[in-house]
């Protein structure tokens, strides 16, 4: 009789992890000028920042100066947030609880943030569709999109089961997010 024939597998996906990801940057496969992000494994390529994008998380930086200079919190702008070994989304702007260390020892993660903003011009539905569920599965408290097209800022809460219980738009008035009431960022600020 003929040998066994193996069955074929079916195609799987392949995931990076945090560690083979760093070494592709190391390596230089993963080199600047390129912004990439590992989202639930897979490399996204993300669009370069355009002035108006960058303004936005300027103003938002000027808002939470006091709370920085008090040391009620520390912004991260742009940089990673570990959210496991497959997940290392680097956000426009999250306000994280104070570490002596600035984060030195580790990248933060999702039980650090207070509140976490994205800013969104061509990258709204990524946002939405991908971001977002993955901040809700890791229990980050407060999400923020701003959405440049729209100008509005839309508004996520209280994650529940990989979503968020509450979520609102806003395109005018005061906001404070819910873990720094002393904070309080009008809307149209960063949206103009």
């Amino acid at each position: 009789m003929g040998a066994v024939l193996e069955r074929p597998q079916a195609p799987a996906r392949h995931r990076l992890d945090v560690g083979a990801y760093y070494r592709m940057a190391e390596a230089g496969i993963l080199s600047h000028p390129e912004r990439v992000e590992l989202i639930d494994g897979d490399i996204f390529d993300m669009n370069p920042i355009g002035s108006r994008h960058a303004a936005v998380t300027r103003r938002l930086e000027r808002q939470f100066a006091r709370a920085v200079a008090d040391g009620v919190v520390l912004v991260s702008v742009q940089n990673p947030l570990r959210l496991d070994a497959y997940n290392e989304p680097e956000s426009d702007f999250v306000a994280l609880a104070p570490r002596p260390d600035a984060c030195a020892a580790s990248h933060p993660g999702a039980a650090e943030a207070l509140i976490l903003v994205e800013v969104s011009d061509s990258s709204l539905d990524h946002d939405r569709k991908t971001k977002l569920p993955i901040y809700a599965r890791f229990g980050v408290p407060e999400v923020w999109i701003v959405d440049l097209f729209g100008s509005t800022v839309e508004v996520y809460r209280n994650p529940t089961e990989g979503r968020y219980a509450s979520s609102w738009r806003m395109t005018q008035g005061a906001l404070a997010p819910a873990r720094i009431p002393e904070i309080s960022i009008d809307i149209a600020a960063p949206l103009a």
